[in-house]
C-alpha cells in the first residue's frame, strides 16, 4: 500500500512530467517513465529491508519539500563567497549549485568535466546501467525526478595529474524569488567513466549556504575500465537541518583500483550506500570511512562489494567517534560468488562512544560461495580508556584536552591511509577543529552567516 510520502511524489511526477523533461536533456529523459514506475511499485524501503534497517527513510522524505523544477538561477558566486575548510589544494576547482553545474562544460588536461546535457552520446551510453531503479526506491527517485548532473570522462591512457575538487552547494532561494524556500529538496547525478589506463583523483565536498531544511538525495556512478586508478573522496560538512542521502555504484574491471573515501565531518542526518562490484579480475578497492557526530546527528553507511571474478582484492575500514545523543550505523556485507576463487577481503568497523548517551549499531557480514579465499570482518564498540585517561591527567593534561588526544588518535588510522596528501593534512587539522567544536566557524566565510 502507497503512505502518504510516497504518494506525494507519483502525484508530482504525473503532474509536472512534462515541465521535468523539458528541462532536462534526452539521456535522462529515455529512462525517466521507467524508474517513475519502478518508484511506484516498490516505494521508500522500510526498516524492515535488510539494507534500510537502520534509517527511516519514510520519515525522511515525508515533508512537503520545494524543488526546483523551473531551474530558476540561483543568486550565488561560489568563487567569490566560499571560504570555507577546505580550499586551496592544489586542486582543479569547480562548483555545482544544489544539481546544476555552475560553469558550462570544461575541457582539462584532456579530459572532459561538466553538465551531462552537453554530452549526450557518452551520457546515453552509461547513465543509469549501474544504478538500477529496480533495485532501490531512492535511486529510483532520483532517476525520475534528477534534471541535470555532473559528467567526468577520462579518455583512454590519460592520467590528471591535478586532483579535481567539486564543492556541492545548497542554496534555497531562487533568483527573483517573491520569498526564501523553507525547505527544498535536490536530485544530484554524478557520472564518472574511466576508460582503458586512465587515472583521476576526485574530492566532492558538501556545504550548505542558507540556514534551510534541505534534501539531497544523490546518485553516482563510476566506470573504472581496465587497469584504470579512481581515487573518489566525498566530504560532508553541512549543518543539523542538512538530510543527505547519498547511492554510490562502482563497477571495475580488470587491474583496475579504487579508491573510495567517506568523511562525516559535520550533518543532521546522513546515509551513504556503496554497492561496488568487480567484473574483472585482478582488481583491487580500498573503501574508508571516518565518522564524527555530536548532538543528535546520524550517519549510517551501508556497502556491498560483489566478487564476481577470481583474484580480486578488498579491503574495508570504517571508524565512528560518536558523542552526545548521536546515533551511528555501519553495515557492511562482502559477497563472493560461486567461481571467484583467490579472493582477498578484510572489513573492520571500529567505533568509539564518548557518552553513554551514543548509539552505535554495527553488522558486518560475509556471503561466501568460494572455497579458495582469504576474508575476515570484525567490529568493535568502546568507550575512552580510563587507564589512559587517568595516566595523562597525573601528567597535567586536563580532562577535555585528554579526550581530544584519544578521540584524535583512534581517528588518524583512517586519515593515513588516504592517498591524496593535501587532503590528508588538511583533515588532521579540520578532525582536531571538529572535536574542540570549532568545525563551523570558518573565518571569512560569506556563505555561512
Amino acid at each position: 500500500m502507497i503512505t502518504s510520502s510516497e504518494k506525494q511524489y507519483v502525484e508530482l511526477y504525473q503532474q509536472a512530467r512534462q515541465l521535468i523533461m523539458d528541462h532536462a536533456p534526452e539521456a535522462m529523459n529515455t529512462v525517466r517513465d521507467q524508474a517513475f514506475e519502478d518508484f511506484r511499485r516498490q516505494g521508500f524501503p522500510s526498516k524492515k529491508v535488510e539494507r534500510y534497517k537502520y534509517t527511516d527513510m519514510q520519515q525522511l522524505f515525508a515533508p512537503d519539500y520545494g524543488l526546483n523544477l523551473s531551474r530558476l538561477k540561483i543568486p550565488v558566486d561560489p568563487y567569490e563567497a566560499f571560504r570555507c575548510d577546505v580550499p586551496n589544494l592544489s586542486t582543479s576547482l569547480f562548483f555545482m549549485v544544489n544539481d546544476m553545474f555552475y560553469l558550462g562544460h570544461t575541457q582539462k588536461e584532456n579530459m572532459t568535466i561538466g553538465s551531462m546535457r552537453d554530452y549526450p552520446e557518452i551520457v546515453s551510453k552509461y547513465y543509469a546501467k549501474l544504478a538500477k531503479t529496480g533495485d532501490d526506491g531512492v535511486t529510483a527517485l532520483n532517476t525520475m525526478l534528477a534534471q541535470d548532473g555532473l559528467l567526468v570522462y577520462v579518455p583512454r591512457g590519460v592520467k590528471v595529474e591535478r586532483a579535481i575538487q567539486v564543492i556541492n552547494i545548497l542554496k534555497a532561494t531562487p533568483q527573483n524569488a517573491q520569498r526564501q524556500v523553507p525547505d527544498l529538496m535536490v536530485n544530484r547525478r554524478v557520472l564518472i567513466v574511466l576508460e582503458e589506463g586512465a587515472e583521476i583523483k576526485m574530492l566532492f565536498c558538501d556545504h550548505t549556504a542558507d540556514d534551510r531544511r534541505f534534501l539531497a538525495t544523490q546518485v553516482i556512478e563510476a566506470y573504472v575500465g581496465e587497469n584504470a586508478r579512481l581515487d573518489l573522496y566525498c566530504m560532508e560538512e553541512t549543518h543539523l537541518k542538512n538530510i543527505r542521502v547519498s547511492n554510490v555504484y562502482i563497477d571495475q574491471q580488470r587491474g583496475s583500483r579504487v579508491n573510495h573515501n567517506v568523511i562525516t565531518l559535520h550533518n543532521g542526518t546522513t546515509r551513504n550506500k556503496l554497492d561496488l562490484t568487480f567484473s574483472g579480475e585482478g582488481a583491487e578497492c580500498e573503501c574508508y570511512g571516518c565518522v564524527i557526530a555530536d548532538k543528535e546527528q546520524h550517519v549510517d553507511n551501508n556497502t556491498l562489494i560483489t566478487h564476481r571474478v577470481p583474484h580480486c582484492t578488498s579491503n574495508e575500514l570504517y571508524k565512528y567517534v560518536l558523542d552526545g545523543k548521536s546515533v551511528g550505523a555501519f553495515a557492511g556485507r562482502v559477497l563472493v560468488e560461486h567461481g571467484a576463487q583467490k579472493t582477498t577481503s578484510q572489513m573492520t568497523n571500529q567505533n568509539l562512544t564518548a557518552t553513554k548517551d551514543a548509539r552505535m549499531y554495527t553488522q558486518p557480514m560475509l556471503e561466501i560461495y568460494a572455497d579458495d579465499v582469504k576474508c575476515a570482518h570484525g567490529s568493535t564498540v568502546g568507550q575512552l580508556n580510563d587507564a589512559a585517561l587517568f595516566y595523562m591527567r597525573q601528567r597535567g593534561i586536563p580532562l577535555q584536552e585528554a579526550r581530544l588526544l584519544l578521540q584524535n588518535a583512534f581517528i588518524t588510522e583512517v586519515i593515513d591511509k588516504m592517498q591524496l596528501e593535501p587532503l590528508r593534512d588538511r583533515l588532521h587539522y579540520l578532525v582536531e577543529k571538529r572535536f574542540r567544536g570549532e568545525l563551523n566557524k570558518c573565518a571569512g566565510c560569506k556563505l555561512c552567516k
